[in-house]
């Protein structure tokens, strides 16, 4: 009898060790937000489990419980926030958190009801964009990078509509606040919307936008954070590759059509 119970559990622990059965130590809590976050993860866990981890999905709709989450000990991981975030929330709350891999970004686009293209709008074009630094910046950014402005060098991702050195099209640009931008867009002959708003609006970015924020080397992807002391973390490494996975770029492609976009 010893012998038999010997041998059964010498094959249950063998058969723990075995790719597809997670181990106790492969549990990983990832804190991510609701809607395009947690769908995206549902996947990413699906993934994950060939792989023996079990990743355990917390929800916040609060932009502030994550981190403080993560770095309290509460998640492993955090996954719903872009690096200027996590930058701001590391220098103003003192936390020792970090960026370990890419994961989406929801590019910003520029909308018009009147024109097709950048290029055809006209002189004195009136053209909205957010009066907050940061949306307000990435809405200059995108005017910038199509061509109808320049910015003065060195500005980085918060440049204000005071750093335009060039407006050779003479743009009026209005600020206005980021939700009243669709409504707007009716009175503007152009208006650079984040895409949470243009979607209420039923403005997809990738059917509607004239003009969208790339993807490559953009400062306002999102990332999967870990304490600075679990950056290395093999565990947390391999949650990172199964959200690299193709079958996820290819879920994100086409379960949101342009609305969000890989960034790896």
């Amino acid at each position: 009898m010893r012998i038999a119970s010997f041998l059964k559990t010498a094959a249950v622990a063998a058969a723990l060790l075995l790719p597809g059965f997670a181990q106790a130590g492969d549990k990983v809590t990832v804190g991510v937000s609701g809607g395009d976050g947690e769908v995206i993860w549902q996947e990413v866990k699906k993934v994950a489990a060939k792989d023996g981890i079990d990743i355990q999905i917390r929800v916040f709709n609060d932009y502030l419980l994550p981190n403080a989450a993560l770095d309290a000990g509460d998640l492993d991981l955090n996954a719903f926030q872009h690096k200027p975030f996590l930058e701001n929330q590391v220098k103003t709350k003192g936390y020792k958190i970090v960026a370990i891999g890419d994961t989406i970004v929801s590019p910003i686009g520029l909308y018009s009801k009147k024109v097709k293209a950048p290029a055809e709008l006209k002189e004195g074009a009136q053209v909205g964009i957010a009066n907050d630094p940061s949306n307000g910046g990435r809405g200059l950014l995108l005017l910038a990078a199509q061509g109808l402005i320049k910015l003065k060098d060195g500005v980085g991702i918060l440049p204000r509509v005071l750093d335009i050195t060039e407006n050779p099209k003479k743009l009026k640009v209005r600020e206005l606040d980021a939700a009243q931008l669709p409504r707007s867009l009716d009175d503007l002959d152009a208006a650079v919307i984040n895409t949470n708003y243009a979607l209420q609006a039923n403005l997809h970015p990738g059917r509607d936008a004239i003009a969208v924020e790339g993807t490559k080397n953009n400062p306002y992807g999102n990332i999967i954070a870990a304490r600075e002391k679990d950056k290395d973390n093999p565990l947390y490494l391999r949650v990172v590759k199964a959200y690299h996975d193709d079958a996820i770029r290819q879920f994100i492609l086409t379960q949101f059509k342009g609305a969000q976009l890989p960034v790896w």
